[in-house]
């Protein structure tokens, strides 16, 4: 089976592809992996590291033929806030959980996820089912590995988040005290560590 071994980003191919691959946003963070075109072409994706690929992109084959890459429409939801600040403020939320999010004209979009969706409808933001291709902002998730990102990972990180509080509240009552006072045990006993 023949291989496609390097990635054209789609500002530097314009020749006629020889076929498609319609891809989620999982299968466009892959090394190595089996594809088919929609025209039937079948090789063998095979890249030294995975790379996150974008709609628009090409995979170079090793004849030198290209399969242009499409980012395949799924559900999402898109987020919007009441103003630019409170977008801002959602999208901390939503960087504090490592979760890939799209930056789009008025909004966020995230894959659903009815665990981040109810929080961010706690933050007061507008929630809007949709479906879409899928493309993230780069960053982390710039080489492989995030595709195994579970709600566990999004409880550890509200489990997290509110410890970071605990410890910030603190740091700001402790800074109005007189630091005089002795006592036999630690400042992370008080909270219950």
């Amino acid at each position: 089976m023949i291989r496609a071994v390097q990635v054209r980003p789609q500002v530097r191919w314009t020749e006629a592809a020889a076929d498609t691959v319609v891809l989620d946003f999982d299968d466009r963070h892959r090394r190595r992996m089996a594809m088919t075109g929609t025209r039937g072409l079948e090789f063998l994706l095979d890249l030294e590291e995975a790379i996150a690929l974008r709609g628009g992109d090409a995979l170079v084959l090793e004849d030198g033929r290209l399969i242009e890459v499409v980012a395949a429409p799924e559900p999402l939801v898109e987020i919007r806030g009441a103003d630019p600040h409170h977008l801002v403020r959602i999208a901390w939320h939503l960087g504090n959980r490592h979760l890939p999010t799209q930056i789009v004209g008025k909004g966020l979009r995230i894959r659903r996820d009815h665990v981040i969706e109810d929080m961010v409808r706690g933050l007061g933001a507008r929630v809007i089912a949709i479906e879409a291709p899928f493309d993230p902002e780069g960053g982390a998730y710039a080489s492989g590995g995030h595709a195994g990102h579970s709600h566990d990972h999004h409880d550890h990180g509200h489990a997290h988040h509110g410890h970071a509080h605990h410890s910030h509240d603190h740091h700001h009552d402790h800074d109005k005290h007189d630091h005089d006072h002795h006592h036999g045990h630690s400042h992370a006993h008080d909270h219950g560590h």
